[in-house]
């Protein structure tokens, strides 16, 4: 019997999406429930699953077309094996499947972003030994190993330098989620009347605040206590003082929002996404931690959805996990306001009269001068400033 097999329903804000990758090709054997493709939207990607153990016998959409909701994309023969078994059989199979995707370190066990890394460069998850828990693959593990096969094979890429004069060109087409990052940045450089002021924090009282209850935190907690908290708990703070911060502009109307919604930027391999703290400024700052924390690693999975990504009132974005000394972060439109963070340095400044070595970041508030006149920015960053430089405070909603 043939089994057709659909694109994913998308949600409203989704139109269409783009087949970005095959995992399975035609005559290929699959599995129920094993991933066969993903389908690459302006925001996430989206997981198509064979409903029935079976073949690929037909792939109708082939990789880097557009599909719709509900579009056929692929037909699956199915070999019916799965109503001739009993339901002990189906667990005892399962089992043996995952023993097995544990043992051989099988491209199934992974997330999307490393099952994509090694569809993309052809890679046998089997010769790869695995470091990360359970033995499952990590990306420094397929970097070391795509290093370790360059190294084997330099006289082959010698060879096509010199076919290619020594100077290699690669043009691949964009990908949906990067061509819809570029315009929208595009959009918000032409549309706002953008505009960034800059502080700098000193981190001393936090870093003392840490290795003071940091131990007690995890044990209470069971997560790290980090800094990415202090900074939503200090933008919370900072917003309620200055609600226009808080706003977005609608045509020819301002909309203050009565909530503080956070937007906290992760990096991925597909682009940077923006995923939301709702209801931030009624959560405590272990729950705040143990939603970026699950916002993270949901990210690298590509777990994300589109719920978890839309709205917000106040974007955060943190350079310094990457080095950055200091930056001009552009705004996350509807907002109004952007905090950028950045890396903590050792630096020498004057504290009572004396020149003293403190942990320094600098801070960056791009702001629409639409809505925001310097004085607001101005006094809205150094509300923050001071917020971190007293974190007991902050913590009392001083």
């Amino acid at each position: 019997m043939t089994v057709k097999i659909k694109s994913p329903t998308y949600p409203e804000s989704v139109a269409d999406g783009t087949i970005s990758s095959w995992v399975k090709k035609e005559g290929e054997s699959v599995k129920q429930d094993e991933l066969i493709a993903e389908i690459e939207t302006d925001k996430i990607v989206l997981e198509v699953l064979s409903p029935v153990d079976g073949e690929i016998s037909k792939i109708v959409k082939n990789e880097g077309e557009i599909v719709l909701s509900g579009e056929l994309i692929a037909e699956v023969q199915d070999n019916n094996l799965s109503s001739n078994i009993s339901v002990n059989s189906k667990v005892e199979s399962k089992t043996k499947e995952v023993i097995a995707s544990k043992d051989n370190n099988k491209s199934a066990g992974h997330g999307p972003a490393i099952r994509r890394l090694l569809d993309e460069h052809k890679i046998n998850p089997q010769n790869i030994t695995g470091s990360g828990k359970d033995g499952r693959i990590l990306k420094t593990d397929i970097k070391n190993y795509l290093n370790k096969l360059n190294n084997q094979s330099v006289n082959k890429k010698d060879e096509i330098q010199i076919k290619s004069n020594g100077r290699e060109e690669e043009r691949v087409p964009m990908s949906r989620m990067r061509s819809t990052i570029a315009n929208r940045l595009l959009s918000v450089t032409q549309e706002t009347a953008m505009l960034t002021t800059f502080n700098e924090v000193d981190m001393q009282p936090i870093k003392n605040f840490r290795y003071k209850y940091g131990e007690d935190f995890k044990q209470n907690h069971g997560i790290k206590l980090g800094y990415m908290g202090f900074f939503v708990v200090a933008s919370i703070i900072a917003l309620k003082k200055y609600p226009i911060a808080n706003a977005s502009i609608d045509g020819n109307e301002v909309v203050y929002h009565g909530y503080q919604d956070i937007s906290v930027a992760v990096s991925t391999d597909r682009g940077l996404v923006v995923p939301v703290i709702r209801d931030a400024d009624i959560m405590t700052l272990s729950e705040i931690e143990k939603k970026i924390l699950e916002f993270s690693s949901k990210a690298q999975d590509g777990k994300l959805t589109i719920d978890e990504m839309q709205g917000g009132t106040f974007t955060i974005s943190n350079g310094g996990v990457f080095g950055s000394l200091l930056s001009t972060p552009i705004l996350n439109a509807p907002q109004t306001a952007i905090l950028g963070m950045h890396k903590i340095q050792d630096r020498p400044i004057v504290v009572d009269g004396k020149i003293e070595i403190r942990p320094m970041m600098y801070l960056a508030l791009s702001y629409d001068h639409r809505l925001l006149d310097g004085k607001d920015a101005v006094s809205f960053l150094i509300s923050i400033k001071e917020q971190l430089e007293k974190p007991e405070g902050l913590l009392l909603n001083l």
